[in-house]
């Protein structure tokens, strides 16, 4: 199957060459390479061009999640099988591709995502939920699953994750506009047509961040507004149910036992992430300024 890999980027930083280094070690061919640029100033497209990608600027309307990855396959629309990589996603071994590429051997796999290991030196709270999301083990989900996994039957991540073009295709591509969750929203389609999708444990990138307690609270406050505007995912595939406690009980525990002088900062964490949710569930009863200043995603409220 011929394969397309796409990475959007606005000044992808000290990490990038490293990321295109471990592209040019993978042993699956990559058929086209597209960087899809926001306007970066440092080397980014420089260094990208070096390594055989071809470069796109963004089209009038600015940087969209769905919109602008929609775009990019636009402009390289040729292949069967749609990569996505974040500008911070280093692959963690030569058979990455190939790895995630091997589970549409299965004609009912419509996407795949990858495993994501905490990068080095990333703090214990990061490392927690790498450890937690994305575990050794692969799994195969479809729409009869979602009574057992709630919403979670349709977790998945743009950071890593392949698309087969035909099931793509069929559900009319990424969304646009939306605050974040473009994957979310496609895997849910797709399962809602009968495909399955993939979680390939042995398809692995370095991947995490070090968000501090305000940017939990605006990262989860847009998945707050997020889910306010998709209500059908509920409504098709349930909630969490108590996902949440589960998580918490396994974080606490994990930094517990490696530094229990940071348990304050879990608890601030929990706090801010709950919060920055209900309000964001919530977002039309607050004032549009508020909106903004409680988003990551400052740019969707223009």
């Amino acid at each position: 199957m011929n394969v397309n890999l796409y990475i959007p980027t606005l000044n992808a930083g000290s990490r990038f060459a490293t990321l295109l280094d471990a592209l040019a070690r993978q042993t699956y061919p990559i058929a086209t390479r597209v960087l899809v640029d926001s306007g970066s100033d440092d080397r980014t497209v420089e260094l990208a061009r070096e390594k055989g990608f071809q470069v796109i600027g963004l089209g009038p309307e600015g940087f969209d999640h769905g919109g602008t990855r929609q775009w990019a396959i636009a402009n390289f629309p040729d292949a069967d099988i749609y990569v996505f990589l974040t500008q911070d996603a280093i692959p963690a071994h030569p058979d990455m591709l190939a790895n995630i590429v091997a589970a549409f051997a299965d004609p009912q796999i419509g996407m795949a995502y990858g495993r994501q290991l905490p990068h080095a030196g990333a703090t214990l709270m990061e490392a927690h939920a790498r450890l937690f999301n994305y575990p050794a083990e692969s799994q195969v989900r479809a729409l009869a699953d979602a009574p057992k996994y709630g919403i979670k039957t349709i977790s998945c991540s743009n950071s890593f994750a392949a698309y087969r073009r035909t099931a793509f295709e069929a559900v009319g591509g990424f969304p646009l506009g939306t605050i974040m969750g473009e994957d979310v929203i496609i895997a849910g389609r797709l399962l809602l047509q009968g495909w399955k999708m993939a979680y390939v444990g042995d398809a692995c990138v370095y991947h995490s961040h070090d968000y501090r307690i305000g940017e939990e609270f605006e990262r989860y406050f847009d998945i707050g507004v997020f889910h306010s505007d998709n209500r059908w995912i509920f409504e098709s595939f349930g909630r969490a149910g108590g996902e949440g406690f589960r998580y918490a009980k396994s974080e606490i525990r994990y930094i517990g036992r490696r530094n229990p002088f940071l348990l304050p900062k879990v608890c601030c964490s929990f706090a801010a992430k709950w919060l920055g949710y209900k309000l964001g569930l919530g977002y039309r009863r607050l004032p549009k300024a508020w909106r903004r200043a409680f988003s990551m995603y400052k740019g969707y409220w223009h």
